[in-house]
């Protein structure tokens, strides 16, 4: 038998500046700074507690990690998740208070079915961070492009600045190949590098999300990237699907973009791009089925430690 310490349930709603927690079962909700200290004095009398956290860009990340350091488990929950839990049990308002509340209490009800979060290693976290920064320079460098673009004046500056930030993405590849060497993925990168549309950094991001969990099948490494989808059906009513969109964003854009090219260049995705969208599908929704079927294909390379084969893609399938 669990001791009533052991049974406690937390909830926790993240911001930059401080904290809202709720005690699962209570009404008072806890603010606190965001600083270790105060994280500290309040975790103090949980360990061996759960804890609902929800997941931020990275605000989040000192309360987890002091969670984690003294004893407790830690449920990452993303906005999302969350958002769509408020629905399900029709909540109409929202606030950091209220989301505490709601972060508790999805936690003692859902337990069972969720996973706890498990760290990256640091090389690994660094290598992740690395590849998102390049994604934020690749954004700004193109917004403040077209900003500057029809404005004579700052079109000198606006060289100046593209040198800067290509230098910073030039240091950053750098960096990548660095940390992918010490962690031994050289064999990985090429088995993956082989598959149509997928790039050095889609390889970067498949073996970070590879190696981010214990997957024994393809079906919980696609979840786990948030390509999986959620269907709503009811009686002869057949709901429209939507993709999950679990986890961090970054892995859905990096698939979608070898996706595209995948569907532009391979003769198998190609035809299986046009056949999807003759059905009636949306391209991106057949750019979906096409980036489902990439993260597949690179699990099974990367579990069984096999060497890709286009011969065996087969016929390709109208099949979502």
């Amino acid at each position: 038998m669990n001791s009533p310490q052991q049974a406690v349930i937390l909830g926790a709603d993240v911001s930059k500046d401080w904290l809202d927690l709720n005690r699962y079962g209570e009404a008072t909700v806890n603010r606190i700074a965001n600083t270790q200290s105060e994280i500290d004095t309040f975790l103090k009398p949980y360990r061996g507690a759960a804890i609902a956290v929800e997941a931020t860009n990275h605000y989040h990340e000192l309360l987890v990690a002091r969670a984690r350091r003294r004893g407790l488990i830690v449920y990452l929950i993303s906005g999302y998740e969350l958002k769509h839990y408020a629905v399900s049990i029709r909540r109409r308002m929202r606030s950091d208070p209220i989301d505490a509340q709601l972060l508790s209490r999805y936690l003692a009800h859902e337990r069972d079915m969720l996973i706890p979060y498990q760290p990256k290693s640091p090389k690994l976290n660094q290598l992740w961070q690395l590849l998102k920064r390049r994604a934020l320079l690749v954004r700004q460098n193109e917004q403040r492009r077209q900003s500057f673009l029809d404005v004579a004046p700052l079109q000198s500056i606006e060289r100046r600045l593209a040198q800067h930030y290509r230098a910073a993405i030039v240091l950053i590849d750098r960096e990548l190949k660095r940390l992918s060497a010490e962690l031994g993925w050289g064999s990985d990168l090429a088995r993956l590098a082989a598959i149509p549309g997928v790039g050095p950094l889609s390889s970067y991001a498949l073996l970070v999300a590879y190696h981010s969990g214990r997957f024994v099948h393809h079906d919980p490494f696609v979840a786990y990237l948030g390509l999986d989808v959620r269907a709503k059906d009811s009686g002869k009513h057949i709901g429209k699907r939507k993709l999950t969109k679990r986890g961090d964003g970054e892995y859905r854009r990096l698939l979608h973009c070898a996706a595209m090219a995948a569907a532009r260049h391979q003769p198998y995705f190609k035809a299986r791009y046009q056949a999807l969208t003759q059905r009636g599908l949306a391209k991106t929704a057949a750019l979906v089925v096409i980036a489902r079927k990439l993260a597949r294909l690179a699990f099974t390379l990367l579990s069984r430690q096999l060497t890709f084969n286009p011969n065996r893609l087969g016929v390709p399938s109208q099949s979502t």
